[in-house]
């Protein structure tokens, strides 16, 4: 029933971030993935995936859907060795930002948009940019609302002893 229950409340703060108009990559999905593994366990990496097909689902699938999939599977397994220190939670979410950028545009060149070149593929990057900031001011955002969440109710759980 707990797996449930967190399983719900992962879906509804993703879709609450995809459903709102925002810019483009400005989502709490890279900060939910790298999270929710490292603060909960990779046994709920399931849970962010499932959350991830239903709003996809209602959003619309696309042809890089497997390739931001990917992304989420991969810095969700990798979490668990950020997952410490809130030092190293920062440093890991900005290295899963980093995955999700690499494993993202390298689909949208795998898919030919910008020609099977080294060229198209260096385009292709350097395209992308723009929504790279986006992708490392919404994962700076939503990480710090996780940390300062973490933070206050390790306060609470040490004023309660």
């Amino acid at each position: 029933m707990k797996y449930l229950k967190i399983s719900i409340g992962i879906f509804i703060a993703l879709a609450a971030s995809r459903f709102v108009p925002h810019p483009p990559n400005f989502t709490s999905l890279l900060a939910l993935s790298f999270y929710i593994p490292a603060m909960l366990g990779i046994n709920y990496i399931p849970a962010l995936l499932i959350s991830f097909f239903i709003t996809d689902l209602i959003i619309g699938m696309h042809n890089l859907t497997f390739f931001t999939w990917g992304s989420v599977l991969i810095i969700g397994l990798i979490s668990k060795y950020f997952s410490y220190t809130i030092t190293k939670r920062i440093v890991g979410v900005f290295f899963g930002a980093i995955i999700f950028f690499v494993v993202t545009n390298f689909g949208v060149w795998a898919l030919g948009s910008y020609g099977y070149s080294v060229e198209g593929l260096i385009k292709c990057y350097v395209m992308a940019i723009p929504f790279f900031a986006y992708t490392l001011i919404s994962t700076l955002v939503f990480s710090s609302i996780i940390e300062g969440i973490n933070v206050f109710f390790r306060i609470e759980k040490l004023k309660n002893k």
